[in-house]
């Protein structure tokens, strides 16, 4: 007779939860307030979150001020340990209250929990020193915790989304600018020379990048005509540069949301869906909707 299978307190890893569930008890309820924000409790702690994250970012910033660090650096040391204290704390509730807290460790938001947590610890056995490893660069990495604002915002993760279905797209058209800033910089490189300031191939592709981004810093500009008309030919192909990954990303976008709207009848004046089937005019323009389609006689 086969053996019952052993009741597990963790349900299946999903879609929706990738890290595995809780079936119920404390770890469900912890489970529910972090992870999940359609509860009062999980908003909640969310907005909570969001607070002691913008909070400590600015305390790093403040404290980069050689005047308020001088004056406030006790209370900016405390606030520091309590905000990291507070991050500890959570880090360490994620893991217990997942499936696979090794998973959630390798994730992104993991790591960034993680970041956000290294450098405090650190700075107690990197002291001040020079010789070491100066404490204000660790200072510096804690405002990777503004990272974890993209855990709490539905927003972030659109464009999450959006970016990662466009990764394709994005890598060819990256690897299109690469080829042209390589061939239009080695031929500045000729034009122009070292004399000009082109004094090597790398440095004429840093000046190609900054031309076709539109940046162009004024470091090293063209001097004869030749160099002139192939600048202002990379001036005016940046401007089109630019509208090709705003395009990729937009059209994902509006991909998505056509994916996940509901049924329904659609606007012709703005293209909204989801209208009930007895409704005369768009909910969002206020246009008048097409008429229903009849419905099929019965066979």
């Amino acid at each position: 007779m086969p053996a019952a299978p052993a009741s597990s307190t963790f349900a299946a890893p999903s879609p929706d939860h990738p890290f595995g569930k809780p079936a119920g008890g404390w770890r469900l309820a912890f489970y529910c307030v972090i992870f999940e924000s359609d509860t009062a409790a999980g908003r909640m702690f969310d907005k909570l979150l969001i607070a002691l994250i913008l909070l400590s970012v600015g305390v790093v910033m403040a404290d980069s001020v050689q005047a308020i660090h001088l004056r406030h650096h006790r209370l900016f040391g405390i606030a520091e340990w309590c905000f990291t204290v507070v991050f500890t704390l959570e880090y360490l509730a994620r893991l217990v209250c997942v499936r696979d807290p090794w998973r959630y460790a390798r994730s992104f938001f993991g790591m960034v929990d993680l970041l956000a947590l290294l450098p405090t610890y650190l700075a107690l056995f990197f002291p001040e020193v020079h010789a070491l490893v100066d404490v204000r660069i660790l200072r510096l990495l804690r405002i990777f915790r503004i990272f974890k604002l993209a855990a709490y915002v539905a927003e972030f993760q659109a464009l999450g989304h959006a970016l990662y279905a466009s990764r394709r797209k994005i890598l060819v058209f990256l690897s299109a600018v690469l080829m042209i800033v390589l061939v239009v910089g080695t031929l500045m490189y000729v034009v122009e020379g070292p004399e000009h300031g082109f004094t090597s191939i790398p440095t004429a592709i840093y000046w190609a990048i900054t031309t076709m981004t539109t940046v162009g810093f004024g470091d090293i500009t063209p001097r004869t005509d030749i160099g002139r008309l192939i600048s202002s030919v990379m001036m005016l192909l940046g401007w089109g540069t630019l509208a090709v990954p705003t395009g990729i990303v937009t059209a994902e976008f509006t991909a998505r949301r056509v994916r996940l709207e509901p049924p329904g009848r659609r606007c012709e004046a703005c293209g909204a869906l989801g209208h009930a089937a007895d409704a005369g005019y768009c909910m969002q323009c206020g246009a008048a909707l097409p008429a229903a389609a009849p419905a099929p006689a019965p066979r």
